[in-house]
């Protein structure tokens, strides 16, 4: 297989990639690095069947480039996080829209199949039991930048429907939930690494709200798999699909759960949303995944306990941490450019 995968240098890309190489795919990576990184990928660089060009999904000429020849595509650019999305809501559509669009007709063109990564988002404020891919987008006001993210994805799966349906393109659409594992970053507001730094620093955990509302995180490592058994199965093309954790947790049991399983002696400490954002942001009180067409599909199991979760994102912090203070004694080790 020929792949592409955009934004392969973010978190989630970075690991498909590994994963795809092990399978023996010839991997092509589209991204500006505006939220990825280079050292995502540094220990994928050695192997002979990656290639990557620094560009982005907004550039029509190079996704059509980069898309030529390809068997398959996954798109997972997207302008992400809710920090950023808050603050730079016109970037974020932008992205979000007119990038995916690119995307969709690059493959439409070169006859490529399609994996489209979506989110949960876009069920908004529906606070079901759980929610199923046929359930109900609740959102907010569109004049409030929060939901920015949500309509954007959701008018993205609707291209993609559309493209499907008008086209014929082999195009499948999945809907992560909260996934975490190692190098997501808490930059842009993703609070599972964010609690983590702040317990591995000692420093008190910042809970936004009450802290009582619930989500269910997943593993990259659960997820990443399933991505690859989607598309390759044919009657997943027009339909999508719920990947997300099993096991609903409220945020401020879940600073706890990382305070004790760190071992920190760090406190919780509340920040209203006020204080945290623009004047109007709203968050989801709920948000609990229905697996069960994944399952039907792929046989998708969100295996890793949320314990083994927070093991797994703060010893590779603690990694970077000491590699990090390798690279300053030593002028010889830079582990935010390319290398050889």
């Amino acid at each position: 297989m020929r792949t592409v995968i955009t934004g392969g240098a973010g978190f989630i890309g970075s690991h498909l990639v590994e994963y795809l190489l092990e399978l023996g795919d010839e991997v092509v990576v589209l991204d500006d690095m505006s939220t990825g990184a280079p050292r995502n990928l540094i220990d994928s660089l050695v192997n002979p069947r990656l290639s990557i060009v620094h560009g982005s999904v907004l550039d029509r000429d190079a996704v059509m480039a980069t898309v030529r020849g390809a068997d398959r595509v996954f798109h997972l650019a997207a302008a992400v996080g809710v920090k950023l999305i808050v603050e730079q809501p016109l970037t974020s559509l932008r992205t979000n829209i007119h990038g995916t669009e690119n995307v969709l007709d690059a493959c439409v063109e070169h006859g490529a199949t399609l994996l489209l990564v979506s989110t949960s988002e876009i069920y908004g404020k529906n606070t079901a039991d759980k929610l199923h891919e046929d359930s109900d987008r609740i959102l907010g006001s569109p004049l409030k930048s929060r939901w920015t993210y949500a309509a954007a994805k959701g008018i993205d799966e609707a291209f993609a429907h559309a493209y499907w349906t008008e086209y014929g393109l082999d195009v499948a659409i999945v809907r992560l939930f909260n996934t975490v594992g190692p190098r997501q970053t808490g930059r842009y507001g993703m609070v599972v690494p964010n609690l983590v730094g702040q317990a591995l620093r000692g420093e008190p955990l910042t809970v936004y709200g009450d802290g009582n509302q619930t989500r269910c995180f997943s593993y990259v490592g659960d997820i990443v798999p399933a991505l690859v058994r989607i598309v390759e199965e044919p009657t997943a093309y027009g339909n999508a699909f719920n990947l997300g954790g099993a096991e609903e947790v409220s945020i401020i049991d879940l600073a706890r759960r990382i305070i004790d399983v760190t071992g920190s002696k760090s406190s919780v400490t509340f920040v209203s949303y006020s204080d945290a954002y623009a004047a109007g942001f709203e968050d989801m009180r709920r948000r609990v995944p229905d697996n069960s067409r994944a399952y039907g599909l792929v046989g998708f199991v969100p295996a890793t306990p949320l314990d083994e979760i927070i093991r797994r994102v703060a010893e590779e912090m603690l990694t970077s941490r000491s590699l990090e203070h390798e690279a300053i004694s030593s002028p010889h080790v830079a582990l935010d450019t390319w290398g050889s």
